[in-house]
């Protein structure tokens, strides 16, 4: 059976750096593992095929040798690890010359691979609600496409294509010095064989033109950001009918007024009023499920954090988080004479017993005085 293309596999651009990559695994994992998927044989090949993917695209080595000869490169090819590297290497500097020595095949690929068309990136902002409930989005963009005029073909419509005149078709050159048979790509066609009789006056022979491009995207719910949605061969097109390049649409969350996302939890900072804070309370917080009210205990302090679970975000996993509240304790302003000289009043009750009133504020001053008397010791900072 063919292995399916490593990049393919985790939804990546083939430059997808390290963090990527290891994001890309981490949400397959997580969704297709066999202990989140007891006796389920689909999900347990998935798991496989992202686990080899991601061994062999987060190893620098396999990685380099894997984009030079595919799978065969990695998976039981004829040469060892360092060995391929090396000749990887040696027929980087010397594949052209003697390309008729050491692998054809490989020169072959080469050529098939620059005939396929460019993999291009979007970069799609979202608001959060449209990160987390998911949603379809029209992007609009140009691309590099088949010439209608010549049906990418390159040569003006009525003619074709001619004998290279430089190799006579035989799409290489070849001298002879001593023993040594040099072989060399023809430079005039390209190691084809045959060049455009008249080249298409719509495209300059090139059998393909810009052109404006219109994409529905479907964004699953839970996407973050930095997440890559990969569209199959929707980017440029490739030469003389190579095969098209796909698009990497690259998510993007804007800033958001209340929320700031972490993963799937969800952090929401709560103004509660003094009073509320002291003596105990409820105070109503939004939510992506709708209005709730948050319970507020007598004596909460200021930064106090408060867990609901299950009401963040639910991830491609399946998995939902939770909403953490910071208190924002609202210290009253613009007081009038009667409301300050009734906070005095309170202020004067608590002096008798302040331990037990504000416990922090005591065991705070402790370590002050204590921290000044050394000081005052002569134990000072140099």
């Amino acid at each position: 059976m063919t292995k399916r293309d490593y990049y393919e596999v985790l939804g990546v651009s083939r430059d997808a750096n390290e963090r990527e990559l290891k994001k890309a695994y981490r949400r397959f994992a997580m969704k297709y593992h066999p202990d989140r998927n007891p006796g389920d044989q689909e999900a347990e090949k998935k798991f496989k095929e992202a686990k080899e993917a991601y061994e062999i695209l987060s190893d620098q080595k396999k990685r380099s040798a894997y984009d030079h000869f595919g799978h065969e490169g990695v998976n039981g090819g004829d040469f060892s690890g360092a060995a391929r590297g090396g000749f990887s290497d040696f027929e980087g500097v010397f594949g052209d010359i003697f390309g008729d020595i050491f692998g054809g095949g490989r020169q072959q690929r080469r050529r098939s691979a620059r005939a396929s068309g460019r993999n291009l990136r979007y970069d799609l902002e979202l608001d959060l609600e449209e990160a987390a409930f998911g949603c379809e989005k029209t992007i609009k963009f140009s691309v590099l496409g088949a010439c209608d005029n010549c049906k990418g073909s390159g040569a003006k419509p009525g003619t074709g294509l001619k004998t290279c005149p430089v190799c006579h078709g035989a799409g290489h050159l070849r001298a002879q010095q001593g023993f040594f048979s040099i072989q060399q790509t023809c430079p005039n066609c390209h190691g084809r064989g045959q060049v455009i009789a008249e080249v298409c006056p719509a495209c300059q022979g090139r059998g393909a033109v810009n052109k404006p491009k219109t994409l529905t995207v479907k964004i699953p719910a839970g996407v973050d950001d930095g997440d890559n949605i990969r569209l199959a061969n929707e980017g440029e097109a490739g030469v003389r009918g190579g095969q098209a390049g796909d698009v990497f649409v690259r998510i993007h969350i804007r800033r958001h007024r209340l929320f700031t996302r972490d993963g799937n939890n969800l952090h929401l900072e709560v103004p509660v009023p003094l009073l509320t804070a002291v003596l105990g309370g409820e105070v109503e917080v939004p939510s992506l499920g709708g209005r709730l009210n948050l319970k507020i205990p007598a004596g909460t302090q200021n930064r106090e954090k408060f867990r609901l679970r299950g009401r963040g975000i639910r991830t491609l996993s399946g998995r939902r988080g939770d909403m953490i509240c910071v208190a924002a304790v609202e210290v009253p302003v613009n007081l009038t004479a009667k409301q300050k000289e009734l906070f005095k009043e309170i202020e004067l009750s608590m002096r008798r017993d302040k331990k037990k009133h504000s416990p922090t504020t005591e065991t705070w001053l402790d370590h002050a005085k204590s921290f000044l008397k050394n000081i005052v010791n002569g134990n000072r900072w140099q």
